[in-house]
């Protein structure tokens, strides 16, 4: 047993070695766009050779580690695979000049400084700035309004809490084409007539918000219902045996005991909200007229960051100008979400 250890180690660290070459050669063939047809053969010996080496390690201490780390392999492979290896290659390809295919050369930063002097770009992140403040109070407080009423004891909850969510179950892009019609034949109509709403770029704004929160409110409405049938109903009770009114109970007692479900609200509306797309696409397409913003007459007056994104890289065809907006979208994202967590949590801990 004693001379097995030693051919274990030399066994072990020669996969380990040969399954690691074999995963950075498949990577730089892939990257380089090789025309050699077995990278992807390579590629999946390289990681049953790694993982074999894990396996095969003579010690004691560790092997049990080991093993739970093969177990959570395919999940972290899958992890790295579709978000670290992107995230990577996309802040890559956002300092080249990359035409969605290949790129010929390195620019640096050229394309964030051409991101700062293009004033659409601009307008984009300010109306989106200002979508992201609206809705999180309004999905906020309309789905918190619709908890209260859906965890009251009026008949017919369970119908009520359906039909709250079930506009969340319809996909943006549909949702978008039905109240566009809504909003160019229904609403007119019953108006006596007019100009629809889509038509003048504040009130098409105002529509989108409409959308967003008649599309959202009811999902955050169930995780509000989840945090209020968790309040100890002996709380509430000890509450109203000591006098206490309606809304002293309610933001004296429910709110601060759903803390933790208010940050998660919080951060969802935050997160969802900045990248909304699909309605904004199929709503209004990011089309309207805005008369001066820095001196210039602009065309995407309802056009929000995520739709600047895509319609930069497909539409126009810049793909790495494109991706250095997505990078930059990332930052603002993860900056604000932290942001928003840390000082949700500090409100948690002084309710």
């Amino acid at each position: 047993m004693a001379s097995a250890n030693p051919l274990k180690r030399i066994l072990s660290i020669v996969l380990l070695i040969a399954g690691a070459a074999l995963i950075v050669i498949a990577l730089a063939l892939d990257v380089m766009k090789s025309s050699f047809g077995l990278r992807g053969a390579m590629l999946i010996v390289g990681i049953v050779a790694l993982l074999a080496g894990l396996y095969f390690f003579p010690t004691q201490k560790r092997h049990k580690d080991m093993v739970n780390i093969i177990f959570l392999f395919p999940l972290l492979f899958t992890f790295a695979v579709t978000v670290i290896i992107p995230l990577l290659l996309g802040i890559f390809y956002s300092m080249t000049d990359w035409n969605g295919i290949k790129f010929n050369e390195i620019v640096g930063f050229a394309n964030y400084a051409a991101m700062f002097k293009e004033t659409s770009f601009l307008w984009s992140l300010l109306i989106t700035i200002l979508f992201v403040v609206i809705n999180m109070v309004l999905v906020n407080v309309v789905g918190f309004c619709l908890a209260l009423l859906c965890t009251s004891r009026i008949k017919g909850i369970g119908f009520f809490r359906a039909a709250y969510f079930l506009p969340n179950l319809i996909g943006g892009i549909v949702l978008g084409y039905v109240w566009q019609f809504v909003f160019n034949n229904v609403l007119i109509q019953l108006m006596g007539g007019g100009i629809s709403l889509l038509s003048n770029t504040n009130t098409a704004f105002m529509a989108i918000i409409v959308v967003y929160i008649w599309q959202y409110a009811g999902y955050i409405m169930l995780i509000y219902v989840n945090g209020l049938v968790t309040v100890p109903g002996e709380v509430l009770e000890a509450a109203a045996i000591d006098g206490a009114s309606t809304l002293t109970t309610l933001f004296r007692i429910k709110i601060p005991m759903i803390a933790s479900t208010i940050t998660i609200c919080t951060f969802l509306t935050l997160t969802s909200a900045f990248k909304q797309f699909d309605v904004n696409m199929a709503l209004t397409n990011g089309t309207g007229s805005v008369q001066n913003f820095l001196g210039n007459y602009l065309t995407n007056g309802t056009q929000m960051l995520a739709l600047n994104i895509y319609n930069t890289a497909i539409s126009k065809n810049s793909y790495a100008l494109g991706q250095a907006k997505a990078v930059l979208f990332f930052i603002i994202l993860a900056i604000v979400s932290l942001v928003q967590v840390r000082i949700s949590n500090k409100k948690e801990v002084e309710m």
